[in-house]
């Protein structure tokens, strides 16, 4: 009879620890960071990666636009990397840079520098990005990034994504696709303030 009930006992902790676990996992997905901005009334979707060369000549001239905009209030910005085997690596280090502090600006400074360092054929390890951060004076947390990619996922397959750069702009439940650096950024100028 003691051996029932000890086994019943620890069944019924075993149950109410995962129950437990079950809740503090969900929390932690919806504490974890993702690099979505203001909240304007148009919705605009930037679709990049680390390794597109188009990508990372057009992040620059974007910034000013980007910041404009989302000073006005007039949209809300999602930057979505789509994932590759060469950059999930510098996503997933991205992530764990806004874990520390999710904002525009530093979001667009940790791109910066991480856009600089796929252009050296070295930056191929966590621990290279790591002391590349350090330097820099990046601030990050390592934390399971599997939510936020799952949601990448769902926005490339909800927007069909199929290449870099893209930019889906939602006006009136209309969306607009753009592709290309200089006509995403014409895009974005044309965008009422």
């Amino acid at each position: 009879m003691r051996l029932k009930n000890a086994f019943v006992f620890v069944l019924f902790t075993l149950i109410l620890a995962g129950f437990n676990v079950a809740r503090i996992g969900n929390a932690a997905e919806e504490n974890q960071p993702f690099p979505s901005y203001g909240s304007g009334p148009v919705e605009v979707r930037i679709y990049t990666n680390f390794f597109c060369p188009p990508c990372r000549a057009m992040e620059p001239y974007l910034e000013p636009i980007l910041k404009e905009l989302l000073d006005k209030n007039a949209i809300r910005l999602t930057l979505v990397d789509v994932p590759s085997k060469r950059a999930i690596l510098f996503a997933t280090n991205f992530l764990y840079a806004l874990k520390e502090n999710n904002n525009l600006e530093h979001a667009l400074r940790v791109r910066n520098i991480l856009i600089e360092a796929a252009e050296n054929e070295d930056m191929t390890t966590q621990e290279r990005i790591e002391g590349l951060f350090k330097e820099k004076g990046i601030p990050f947390f390592v934390y399971d990034v599997k939510p936020a990619f799952d949601r990448y996922n769902a926005l490339i397959k909800e927007d069909k994504i199929r290449g870099t750069p893209k930019c889906v702009i939602t006006r009136n439940g209309e969306k607009t696709w753009i592709s290309g650096g200089q006509h995403i950024a014409n895009a974005l100028k044309a965008l009422p303030l």
